[in-house]
């Protein structure tokens, strides 16, 4: 039995959460929901617009609210990241301690400004993000932990680590460790912006193939050139032997190797959409590694998703984790 049920690799950020309308976002000038990379500046001037809405703080990035899902939900997860010996830094560290998630951030740290993403979620529940990466862009094979990848069920991949060279090198390295001592593999398009400009540095991450690869609608059309999904399911069958496309109110679409499985979505009052992809992949991963099938795992994540955009912030009650285990039977 391996040590862990999943392992990640991904940018460490803490998210600063606020509420909008979309006149603010036209007001800046924000593209909305999509995440858009800027510089220290412009955060600050944008941090300076929103601080006075009050507010939600709390370790993040993508791999990182899919990771403290697996370990929320009684998995073991390991995440390697990096942030800077400053405040934000410490609160990364002991933030992601508390959620029960091992980590190569118990070494030293260099000296640095630690990454932060302001997340603006409007009305109708959209998240939109503009990201600071700081010293997480320089995120290399050096925080890689071959002997924690070497005893984990899966190897994750964030697919927003493909805009910094260091970090997709990092990603490939993993997975290259992974394959050779038969880890699975699974990767992330993260975004539809990753996929629309750095689809070449994705195909890289992605290499001769992963064993699961999760994506949104939209990501999965844009990857394919197709505005048919199931054209963009067989696309993604080149690439990924296992998969499961989110559909929103849909539901989802999931592929186990031999059939897909259609999944019901769960009727919710959506509030706030950050983390909802996230979240799915965590509990999905979560089934997967405590031996139930795709079908099974689609649903416990579509259930997941739909409590976490009914709630603000990308992470769920502690006791909302036992009532969704307990409904799907999952309960160890």
């Amino acid at each position: 039995m391996k040590k862990y049920h999943v392992y990640a690799i991904g940018n460490a950020l803490v998210d600063m959460e606020f509420t909008v309308d979309d006149d603010f976002l036209n007001e800046h000038s924000i593209d909305k929901g999509v995440m858009t990379l800027v510089d220290e500046e412009l955060q600050h001037r944008l941090y300076n617009a929103l601080k006075d809405r009050g507010g939600k703080q709390a370790s993040g990035g993508s791999a990182a609210n899919t990771i403290i899902a697996v370990s929320q939900f009684g998995g073991k997860s390991y995440y390697s990241c990096k942030v800077a010996n400053d405040e934000t830094g410490d609160f990364y560290v002991k933030d992601l301690a508390a959620a029960g998630v091992d980590t190569n951030l118990h070494k030293e740290r260099e000296e640095g400004v630690s990454g932060k993403c302001i997340v603006m979620v409007t009305p109708d529940a959209e998240r939109t993000m503009h990201t600071y990466l700081g010293i997480s862009e320089t995120v290399s094979h050096a925080e890689l932990d071959e002997e924690a990848i070497c005893n984990s069920e899966y190897v994750y991949l964030e697919g927003y680590l493909v805009t910094s060279d260091s970090a997709r090198a990092a990603a490939i390295k993993a997975r290259e460790v992974a394959e050779a001592n038969q880890i699975k593999t699974a990767l992330t398009f993260s975004d539809p912006n990753m996929v629309n400009f750095f689809k070449d540095g994705l195909n890289e991450m992605v290499g001769n193939g992963v064993d699961l690869l999760f994506c949104n609608e939209q990501e999965a059309l844009t990857w394919a050139g197709t505005d048919s999904i199931e054209e963009a399911a067989a696309a993604i069958k080149k690439v990924a032997k296992t998969f499961a496309i989110t559909l929103g109110a849909e539901g989802a679409l999931v592929f186990d190797g031999e059939t897909e499985h259609k999944i019901d979505a769960h009727p919710t009052e959506a509030i706030d959409s950050n983390g909802a992809g996230d979240m799915f992949a965590g509990a999905f991963l979560y089934a997967l590694t405590h031996g139930h099938d795709f079908p099974t795992a689609g649903s416990f994540a579509s259930r997941s998703a739909a409590r976490i955009v009914a709630h603000f912030g990308p992470r769920l009650p502690a006791d909302t984790h036992e009532e969704l285990l307990s409904t799907h039977g999952l309960k160890s």
